[in-house]
């Protein structure tokens, strides 16, 4: 019996140590934690108690990374003296989170290694993860920009804000625990324009680095992200002046191997007005021919769906799955068993192969697309005529 209350006596005199650490030093301990992390330069402009275990972060900035209004924390101080960093809520308002993306400096081809007699040096440690557990993670009234600079000088900006995000149960540890999530925001396109919206939601399971998840994003504005396909396709040529897409992608993981299923749609196509006496531009022909051609090819409706394999711990996604997938549905629709008598509009494939060689002359494209439809159609009423005739 004595010695229980020795324990308990232990106990609550090391929870009173950690909790006024946590109140006098909490502010420095939280600074360098997240310099380290970061390699930035961090500053908090408050930080104190608010109610018994619950502390309140104001001002939070990250040089160049992010901006936090205030940010409330709930610590599990029996998890703190496990060892781990173990927090039972943590409540984000109004976070920024800026992300700006660089094009990789080419290495110079003219350097010559000259190999060295000394031994290799000993590969450098893998850095050991902060053991984290967090319960509950809220986060409203957020924003994030994400700035491209490899398309543009000047960076391409995509901003979601409005951002709410509910997590439970984030576990940085060895353990196989699995974490929900969900997370919804909005996103502003040019002035005037309608906003899109985002939705993801799932489960992950760090350590075991498996994952199921659901993205959706509606009314993505395709003339504002033109400066990713401005290699493809010439807006001012084509004369497409509005044209929204709808994405969603079923996200499976296992042992860290990710396939993300996707299904892109575009809906709300635009063309922009002339003159009478303006003369149709050969672009805008084959743009209007290979919306036809996807029309032809899914009952009217004009999507794409495409799969993009990646690493869970290290995900790469690109326009060239994209691209690929593009190319791919039209080598599909060239194939005698991929043309059917509903889906003839697929002539125009001979014009893309002509604007893929980068042909000049597109008229000579545009005529041997026109003869190849009359084949297609004469071939076409000539088995229908055999199928009849045999009957």
């Amino acid at each position: 019996m004595r010695l229980s209350f020795i324990v308990v006596v232990i106990l609550a005199s090391l929870l009173l140590i950690t909790y006024f650490v946590l109140i006098f030093q909490g502010k420095a301990i939280i600074t360098k934690q997240l310099e380290a992390v970061t390699h930035k330069k961090v500053n908090i402009g408050h930080f104190g108690l608010v109610s018994p275990f619950r502390f309140e972060i104001k001002n939070l900035e990250i040089q160049d990374l992010a901006k936090v209004d205030s940010i409330f924390v709930s610590p599990s101080l029996l998890g703190f003296l496990t060892g781990n960093i173990a927090l039972n809520e943590v409540k984000v308002i109004k976070p920024e989170l800026t992300y700006e993306r660089f094009a990789l400096s080419s290495i110079d081809s003219s350097r010559v290694i000259i190999p060295s007699d000394k031994p290799a040096a000993a590969p450098l440690k893998k850095k050991r993860m902060v053991p984290l557990v967090i319960k509950n993670i809220s986060i409203k009234d957020g924003k994030f920009n994400f700035v491209d600079h490899t398309v543009s000088e000047a960076g391409l900006r995509v901003t979601v804000k409005d951002i709410s995000v509910d997590l439970n149960n984030l576990y940085i540890l060895p353990r196989s625990v699995i974490a929900k999530f969900e997370a919804k925001g909005r996103i502003p396109w040019q002035q005037g324009q309608q906003e899109g919206s985002i939705e993801v939601s799932g489960w992950l399971n760090l350590f075991k680095k498996n994952m199921k998840a659901t993205v959706k994003v509606e009314g993505i504005d395709g003339i504002y992200l033109y400066p990713y396909y401005a290699q493809w396709i010439n807006l001012e040529q084509t004369r497409i002046q509005n044209a929204k897409l709808n994405f969603r992608s079923d996200i499976t993981g296992m042992n860290n191997e990710v396939t993300a299923n996707c299904h892109l749609e575009l809906t709300d196509i635009v063309f922009r007005q002339r003159a009478p006496e303006e003369p149709i531009d050969k672009a805008e022909q084959i743009a209007t021919a290979v919306l036809d051609i996807f029309k032809a090819l899914d009952k009217g409706n004009i999507v794409l769906n495409f799969t993009i394999k990646t690493k869970l711990d290290m995900p790469q996604v690109g326009f060239e799955d994209i691209k690929m997938a593009f190319e791919n549905k039209f080598a599909g629709a060239k194939k005698p068993e991929g043309i059917k008598p509903e889906a003839v509009l697929a002539f125009p494939f001979k014009l893309l192969q002509g604007l893929a060689k980068g042909a000049t002359d597109l008229s000579k494209a545009v005529v041997d697309g026109t003869f190849a439809v009359g084949n297609e159609l004469t071939k076409t009423a000539q088995d229908s005529f055999r199928r009849e005739k045999k009957d």
